[in-house]
């Protein structure tokens, strides 16, 4: 699935690199006291960055730095649906992203901003969908992990909705069983449709429950079986949301299992056609070369290194170093370069691309 690149991710991958570039994440804290908890952290981290700026560039540049810098944490609007906040400021460019997942707290001081937590949000990793079924309605959630929000339908969720649908074709059967079964069809299948459309805008797997006849139905209608990862059976409307999650949580494993998979397949046969590079000195010469369109990498991999004899080659960081050679992480500078030329990033979980030296990239 190619990553969703947003305007706003736009303009911090596009931004002019200029030094410096200050980047900070934070997570948010207990909902009961958000607000001024996340100020509060905000502003500590405010004054570790002037710290920090004090200690390499000049005055002039510190002061309209921290200028900048307090004037976006003051005027910031928090959004309270989302689970961290990220701010990012030069002396020529400022943005503030909310993002759906849970960051380490760190500032980030560099030439170009840190970039990989912006992607790895949009890929959505712990995100999934549920379609819940029965015989007279039907609902859709959005699911993080333990958490989920309702998808508000464009579509009547009741069956009672599409009785009077098709009333000739339903008069011309005596039996009450056969008009049940048309009616049935014909919601699960402006239930198919709307489900399309979700599944454009979200982009995200599909788990399907609902009781053994319903789900039959649904199997043998349904145009989006690509989507759907697991179909459940069972009467699940009066569960809670931690028993869902808990119902949901053995077949959550399994699909995650099968993605990890389906990346080392993807590996596996582009290095069996030599369209493979790997380890990140390899990855970072071809990156650098526009060799490659799609990158792989684990999720939590970070390489210090230092720029070596050209500007295709890097070296792992050793000291003393120069201070202009130094590149915090070349992982983070290498998905940006991808996703900037038009190209996608994957991430896999820990060591799970060892056999790959932890980054790959899929060449041309």
């Amino acid at each position: 699935m190619n990553t969703i690149i947003t305007s706003d991710i736009k303009e911090v991958i596009g931004a002019l690199h200029y030094r410096p570039a200050v980047s900070i994440l934070v997570p948010f804290g207990v909902k009961i006291s958000l607000e001024k908890e996340l100020m509060h952290s905000l502003k500590i981290a405010a004054d570790k960055v002037e710290l920090e700026l004090e200690k390499d560039y000049p005055d002039d540049i510190c002061k309209q730095m921290m200028e900048k810098l307090r004037a976006l944490i003051e005027g910031i609007a928090i959004d309270h649906r989302k689970k961290s906040v990220a701010i990012f400021v030069s002396l020529v460019f400022e943005k503030i992203l909310f993002l759906d997942i849970v960051v380490q707290e760190r500032i980030i001081i560099d030439e170009s901003f840190e970039i990989r937590d912006l992607i790895y949000d949009k890929k959505q990793a712990d995100k999934y969908m549920v379609l819940m079924l029965s015989g007279k309605q039907s609902r859709m959630y959005e699911g993080d992990n333990a958490e989920f929000k309702r998808i508000e339908s464009q579509i009547p969720e009741n069956i009672n909705a599409y009785v009077n649908e098709w009333p000739e074709k339903v008069a011309n059967f005596t039996d009450a069983g056969d008009r049940k079964e048309i009616v049935t069809d014909k919601f699960l299948e402006h239930i198919d449709k709307e489900l399309e459309q979700v599944i454009k805008a979200y982009q995200l797997p599909v788990f399907v429950l609902g009781v053994t006849k319903i789900l039959g139905h649904f199997k043998k209608l349904t145009k989006h079986e690509g989507a759907i990862a697991a179909y459940i059976e069972g009467n699940y409307e009066e569960l809670s949301f931690p028993q869902l999650y808990e119902v949901l949580k053995p077949h959550l494993e399994i699909w995650r299992h099968e993605k990890q998979k389906k990346i080392i397949s993807i590996l596996d046969e582009a290095d069996g056609k030599h369209r493979l590079v790997a380890g990140v000195k390899a990855v970072w010469e071809a990156v650098t070369n526009n060799l490659g369109h799609r990158l792989f990498v684990e999720s939590d991999y970070v390489f210090s290194a230092q720029h070596g004899s050209n500007q295709f080659a890097i070296e792992e960081l050793s000291k003393p170093y120069n201070e202009f050679s130094y590149i915090r992480d070349a992982v983070d500078d290498m998905i940006e370069k991808v996703l900037a030329n038009g190209g996608d990033v994957e991430f896999a979980e820990h060591d799970a691309l060892k056999e790959y030296e932890h980054i790959a990239l899929l060449t041309y």
